[in-house]
């Protein structure tokens, strides 16, 4: 959404290095803040279920006319706030979009690209504190990375079902459902692995996706009944400090 903190050797000694990078990210903050943050993802990709990249050093491979399989992981997570906040700044409610590609492999710790998209009813300040948050969370270096431009997002999650729409689908949008095959109406829990940077997180409820979209520019997509989870994660400035 995708994304992740990789158990492959040489991207995890990457990450704990807390790389990110981008000409068109936001410059480091003047001064630390104490901040924290709890939010939920509704997510998907186009890796098969469940996504492989958590488990191994490159994404699915898939077959085009041409022959040949490539490789990539083209995922959307769209978030939204439970609490949190970035100094005085309170970060509750605010929603924000993330779409982008793994690209092909990640052996040189260097990710395709990554665009962020904020709800038009986020301000400066929060905007602000969620991409200063959104760096240790995320700790990769992606080839190229924007802020898109404000969009509406709608979010919701009940019964059984998730979606989510940047600008009312004609952006992105993304809808899950619960596992077919689960042996009662309880979700399906995958739990004791990895999200990206997050210390804390509740389990990958798994819900592969109806849709997956992207539809904005040259790096438009969209996958039909491939990956998709909720999760809720949790991380806060003492977490990302030195000794």
């Amino acid at each position: 959404m995708t994304k992740r903190f990789f158990a492959a050797g040489a991207l995890l000694a990457f990450l704990a290095g807390g790389a990110w990078t981008s000409s068109a990210l936001v410059n480091a903050p003047e001064e630390d803040l104490e901040w924290s943050l709890n939010m939920t993802a509704i997510e998907a990709c186009s890796c098969p279920m469940f996504c492989q990249c958590y488990f191994n050093t490159e994404p699915a491979g898939h077959q085009h006319d041409h022959g040949e399989a490539e490789h990539y992981c083209r995922f959307n997570i769209a978030w939204q706030v439970n609490q949190g906040h970035h100094g005085a700044t309170d970060l509750a409610g605010a929603r924000f979009w993330m779409a982008g590609d793994l690209g092909s492999g990640w052996e040189d710790g260097v990710m395709d690209w990554s665009v962020i998209h904020f709800d038009p009813g986020v301000s400066p300040e929060q905007r602000d504190g969620i991409l200063e948050i959104v760096r240790p969370l995320f700790p990769v270096e992606w080839a190229t990375f924007e802020v898109g431009e404000e969009l509406p997002i709608e979010w919701r999650a009940d019964g059984g079902r998730a979606v989510a729409t940047l600008d009312g689908g004609r952006a992105a949008e993304v809808r899950l459902q619960s596992v077919a095959q689960r042996m009662s109406d309880a979700p399906v829990l995958l739990d004791n692995v990895q999200y990206w940077g997050a210390p804390r997180h509740d389990g990958f409820v798994l819900m592969p996706n109806e849709v997956e979209a992207y539809r904005l520019g040259p790096n438009a997509f969209e996958y039909q009944g491939t990956n998709g989870f909720m999760i809720t994660v949790d991380i806060n400035s003492n977490d990302v400090t030195g000794p």
